[in-house]
């Protein structure tokens, strides 16, 4: 029998993070071996995240990592990993870290959710209306684990902020029990990826009253995370089981008129014979340059979760127009 195996390639954003999750093998489940490249690292917060939660289910007598030689590797002390995986990190000269990255955090119960989101936003140093969705992407996909997940570790958070390309990239990652198994309670799957189809679907998956006012808003949580992505042009992906959807991003010629209900109908990829995972993984890059479309998304966004909107369940998301 061999560990559980999962490498740090010297690159692995959404746009490329096909080739990342291929080659996680979770044969052995009690243990964890974590290779790296050797000559240099720069990966997506979601590989961080990944691999945290791999090593919160692993005894830490159990968990290899090979020494990180690449000049890049500081980086995975500052984030945190060494810490997540139980390994004492190599020693680092600290920087600043505010404005630049969240280090991994552990998410366990509402209360501390509300924290982080209260200590986050001001550490990030951007405008009011930017810092909005992040906040909301942050609190609908936290709040999707603590009600759907069952998970025993919580929700692992990484993200960074991208000064350059006024760009933040985030993932939210949990090892319950699966978006199949979730929302098979109400809705019988075949396939995890018909699954995360269904979760991605507005309307489908909402359970409580406690946010929209509807069980039917609550349902929009992640269907309105990737339509900020997709708004903006931007990535998002979600992973769960052997299941895979990305969202590829949209032709910058063509306007965009109305939101799809069907996450099926933008322009994506999917897999459905990814490696297991044992939970669900999201993924987002979150261009904050401020247009005329993205104003109208989070105006529809405060429209529908104040209870506003009114009509069928899915009629209201393709009636969401931008010209």
């Amino acid at each position: 029998m061999g560990n559980m195996k999962i490498h740090l390639p010297n690159s692995a954003f959404i746009g490329n993070i096909d080739a990342f999750i291929a080659g996680f093998d979770p044969s052995e489940p009690g243990k964890l071996e974590v290779t790296a490249n050797k000559k240099w690292l720069s990966v997506h917060p979601v590989v961080l995240a990944m691999v945290a939660a791999l090593g919160m289910k692993v005894d830490k007598a159990k968990i290899t990592c090979e020494p990180i030689e690449a000049t890049s590797g500081h980086y995975l002390v500052r984030m945190g990993l060494y810490e997540f995986l139980k390994i004492k990190p190599p020693h680092i000269s600290e920087h600043e870290s505010a404005g630049r990255f969240i280090p991994l955090k552990l998410i366990e119960n509402s209360k501390q959710l509300s924290e982080f989101l209260e200590d986050m936003i001001p550490a990030l140093h951007l405008p009011a209306e930017q810092a909005k969705s992040i906040r909301y992407v942050i609190y609908e996909v936290v709040r999707n684990v603590f009600e759907h997940s069952k998970s025993k570790q919580g929700a692992i958070l990484c993200a960074q902020y991208f000064k350059k390309s006024n760009t933040f990239r985030m993932a939210i990652v949990d090892t319950g029990i699966g978006i199949r198994e979730s929302i098979s309670e109400s809705y019988p799957t075949s396939t995890d990826l018909a699954a995360i189809r269904l979760s991605l679907t507005p309307g489908i998956t909402g359970t409580t009253k406690r946010v929209g006012g509807t069980a039917e808003n609550a349902g929009a949580g992640l269907f309105f995370t990737k339509s900020i992505a997709y708004i903006n042009r931007s990535f998002f992906m979600i992973y769960s089981g052997t299941g895979f959807y990305k969202l590829h991003l949209r032709n910058a010629s063509k306007p965009v008129r109305f939101l799809n209900a069907d996450p099926f109908v933008d322009k994506h990829s999917e897999r459905d014979d990814f490696p297991f995972w044992q939970g669900t993984v999201v993924a987002v890059d979150i261009s904050l340059n401020s247009t005329s479309e993205f104003q109208t998304l989070l105006n529809l966004i405060g429209t529908v979760y104040s209870g506003g909107v009114k009509d069928k369940r899915k009629s209201k998301y393709r009636k969401a127009r931008f010209v």
